[in-house]
Parts: C-alpha cells; structure tokens; sequence
C-alpha cells in the first residue's frame, strides 16, 4: 500500500494535511519533525510532506531536517514553513517579509508543467506567513506567485521536490485538492489504494499486538466517537472487552436506558452500567470553573473505571475515544496556540492513572469517524447523531451545577430537538443544544411577575468541530421553540438565540 510521511513541524494545520490526502485515498501518517532518518527509511514513504510551522527557518532554535532528507530519492513537498526550510537547506535564501500575508491572496500561474496543472489562474489561495523565499535554489523553477510573494510556488520536477507558500489543506484555498492530487496522482502517479476498511485493519492489528490477551475496558458515552472505539477493540480483543457506561446524571432525558438497549440488543456488546449519578453531583457541588468542572468529571470517570475493574479482576488498558479535535484544543503539541479548554479524556485525566490509555481514533476527524462507524456496521441514525460532550450537561450548564438546574436543562433540550427534527433540519446541523444562565429574568405569566432562568438556544453548522457557523435558523421555528419551552419548562421564562462563530467562540459554552 502506498503511504506518505508529514513531518510536522508544529502547524496547526498538519493532521488537516493527513485527513486531506487520506481523502484521496492514499494512506498517511503524521511523524516528528525530528524523526530519524533511519525510521524513514524503514517506513519506505512514497512521498513525504514538509508541514507548516509557526517559526523561522534561520532562527537560533529553529525547527528543521538533516539536508540528507533530500539525498534520499523520495519526493518532498512542502508546505509553508516546510517550503522555507527546503529552500534554506538547498541553498536558496530566506528572508522576513516586508509585507506579511495572513489570510485570501489570489495566485498568478507561472507554468502549468507541473504542479500548477490545470489550476485556475487568479484563483483563492490561503497564506499565513511572515517570511518569504528571497532566492530559489539551484534546480528549482518559480512556476506561481502573489502580489506580495514572488515564490508562492516552486519546482524541481527533475528531483520531484515542490513548494506552496500557501495552504492546500484548507478549504479557503480554491481547488486546493487540485495541487495535491497533481502531487500524487499526475507527478508521482501513485494509485488511490487506502479506505476505511484499511484503517480498520491497521488499527485492530495494533490493538491486538498491544493488548495481547490482557482484559482491556472502554468507556461509552452515548455517542459515535466511544461507540466505535469499542467496536474497533471487540474486533481485535472479542470476549476480553468489558465495555461501561456511567450515568453521571448529566446525560439527556432517558439516555441511559436507551443505550443500554442499544449497546446489549443491536450491538452485541459486553456493557456494565453504572449510575454514578449521587457521586458526579457530590464532586461537583459548589463547583462553578468549566476547566474545573471538566477536569473533575474526567478524575471521576477514571475513578470510577477503576473501581469497577477492580471488580472484573485484572485490567491493564483503557479505550477511550479520543478524536483529533479533543487532543489539539486540549494539548497542542508544538505550534504557538494556547490550550482551549480540556477535554475530560484529554486534558481531564489525572496524570497517574493505573491503566494503559488505547486511543484508536485518536487522529480522525469527526466526519471520518462516521464513515468509519458505517464500515463496521453501525445504524445510520446512530451515526448521525450530534455530538454530545464527554462531561455531558455540565458544560451546557453555566455556573453550578443542581439536580433542579438538570431537569431545567434536559426538560428544554427534548423540545429544541423535537422541534428541529419536525422542521427537518436536524441533519443540516453538526450540534443543536440548549445552555442554561447563571442568571434570572423578570417576565409575566398569568398576569403575575415571575423571575425565572434564562436558556440559550445554540444550533451550528460544521464539517469537523474545528470551525463552525451560526445557523440562520427561521424565525417561526425559533418562536415555536421559545414558546414551547417557556409554556412547559416549570422555571423558565425567556430565550435567547446565540449567533457566535467558532472562532471566535467555541461550541460548547464551557
């Protein structure tokens, strides 16, 4: 099978740069910037992919490669910073720019030969630099620029290395799959060979070397993401998976019992439930932090896990189904972005922990964990769901957290989405869900003055969780919505409709 090495120098962008080209079906996979020749070598990459990276290639600590990189007949193209650091190792000249480019430049096509074949001249592409390539190297040709960058691209097409200044992975680059299928199919003619189903054999191959014949538990949460996990793991383990899923009392109405059916009847899954509910809500009383409220949630969730493996008997793994945005918004690795909030099975997880973490999915995008789920046989309507956060209501909840504020939450969020699925929108939307104010409004009921709890209605689109857009949701369903709630949630009497993006805002209001 054909596969491409990233080197990731730190770019926010670099797993975007895998899913990418996983979608042209080719197999890639993410590496260190600093990995050693020598493990090249052995992976025997087809192609391998310089990222970008937020520093300077002639700077003191700067990120960089052995010059031998390109003594090694593979194919390298590379992507901002990455195109930098080729030219700066090859002996080109790189320099600060005078005029910095952040954001929509329009790129004039110089030559068609090669990468730039059949690309648009003119067309959107997406930069974000402040360095630019003074002097190409010997051999490498100047086939596109902008207005303010004379080497947007270039070219060695004898030794197949190439350079973009801008971003193709990102969907604000115009035809920005174009650049990378001439990379891979028209330069290096390599064929489409990898899908789902081959990731599925990678991963329970991996589990299964890992995991041995040790007992290994997964945690359920309700939604795709832990769902799939355990399938991967039942998979490569069978029997010696013992899945549990804890009510923490803070899932949707009736969520647990519906699961439950739903893992044992149409899944076949070994699942212990917990209702740890009374201890959740201990833990948490008082608490009005999100980063303490997350951190204390996934404290309790490993508790717990160990707990009831202490029951089972021997247990040295847990699954977890940690997905890609989890891990960058929790932990970046190298790249100048600040943490944005813990995950609970990320950054919420205590720092000594007696079990082996199993990570499956850990570099899937949500939208390839779906198509995954559909591989092994999950029903559409599951797969389809929105996404739910691992705490659950607790960071829907604003302020602290009560059994009253609970049932205030999980009461209004039964009619948002009642209502979006009667209007049929429910699959237009990546989440819909309710927040509940630390705050209180005066209103009129019945000609008596109340002073009642404020909600939030949030409904978003997205492809992946990492940006998302309001939805311009139409006024008679926002009415019927409001007035549903206010008439049947003893407690509530006013609605508010959030119109923030992600950025500037998250998803989750916590």
């Amino acid at each position: 099978m054909n596969k491409v090495v990233v080197l990731d120098f730190g770019s926010q962008y670099t797993q975007l740069i895998t899913r990418k080209i996983r979608e042209l079906g080719i197999f890639s996979e993410i590496f260190p910037y600093n990995s050693s020749l020598s493990r090249l070598k052995r992976e025997k990459p087809d192609a391998i992919i310089l990222s970008g990276g937020p520093q300077s290639v002639y700077g003191k600590d700067a990120h960089s490669v052995s010059k031998e990189l390109f003594e090694m007949g593979i194919p390298v193209l590379g992507i901002c910073y990455g195109l930098q650091l080729m030219a700066y190792l090859l002996g080109g000249k790189v320099i600060p720019s005078q005029k910095r480019e952040y954001g929509f430049a329009s790129l004039k096509v110089l030559d068609r030969k090669g990468l730039l074949s059949g690309i648009k001249d003119g067309g959107q592409v997406w930069m974000s630099h402040g360095d630019r390539v003074e002097r190409i190297p010997p051999g490498f040709i100047v086939s596109g620029k902008t207005s303010h960058c004379g080497v947007a691209v270039m070219e060695d097409q004898k030794r197949k290395f190439f350079g973009v200044q801008f971003h193709p992975e990102v969907v604000h680059t115009m035809q920005g799959k174009k650049f990378l299928s001439n990379f891979f199919f028209s330069i290096l003619k390599l064929p489409p060979e990898w899908k789902m189903g081959s990731f599925i054999e990678r991963k329970v191959e991996e589990i299964r070397k890992e995991v041995g014949k040790e007992k290994i538990i997964c945690g359920l949460s309700g939604g795709v993401d832990s769902l799939v996990t355990s399938l991967l793991v039942q998979k490569a383990v069978q029997d010696n998976l013992i899945c549990i899923y804890i009510d923490n009392g803070l899932l949707r109405k009736g969520q647990h019992q519906e699961l439950m059916d739903e893992f044992k009847k149409k899944l076949a899954l070994n699942v212990i439930g917990v209702d740890a509910a009374q201890q959740f809500l201990g833990e948490l009383k008082g608490v009005v932090s999100p980063e303490r409220k997350r951190k204390l949630i996934g404290k309790m969730f490993i508790r717990i896990f160990e707990e009831e493996a202490a029951k089972i008997g021997e247990v040295s793994f847990l699954a977890q189904g940690t997905i890609y945005p989890d891990v960058i918004e929790s932990n970046p690795v190298q790249g100048p972005s600040d943490s944005i909030k813990s995950h609970h099975n990320v950054g919420g997880l205590p720092s000594r922990m007696r079990f082996k973490l199993i990570e499956p999915l850990r570099e899937l995008f949500k939208d390839e964990v779906r198509a995954l789920a559909s591989e092994l046989g999950v029903d559409r309507d599951f797969i389809l769901q929105h996404p739910f956060p691992g705490p659950g209501l607790a960071v829907r909840i604003v302020g602290e957290i009560t059994p009253e504020r609970i049932r205030l939450l999980q009461e209004a969020d039964v009619i948002l989405v009642d209502e979006i699925k009667k209007a049929g929108i429910y699959q237009k939307l990546w989440q819909a869900f309710v927040v509940l104010l630390p705050v209180k409004s005066v209103g009129v009921m019945g000609d008596r003055r109340t002073y009642q709890s404020v909600v939030v209605i949030r409904l978003v689109q997205s492809v992946d969780g990492m940006t998302a857009d309001w939805f311009p949701a139409e006024a008679k369903l926002l009415s019927r919505i409001s007035n549903r709630i206010v008439n049947e949630v003893e407690g509530v009497n006013r609605i508010v409709y959030d119109i923030t993006s992600k950025p500037p805002g998250t998803i989750e209001w916590e």
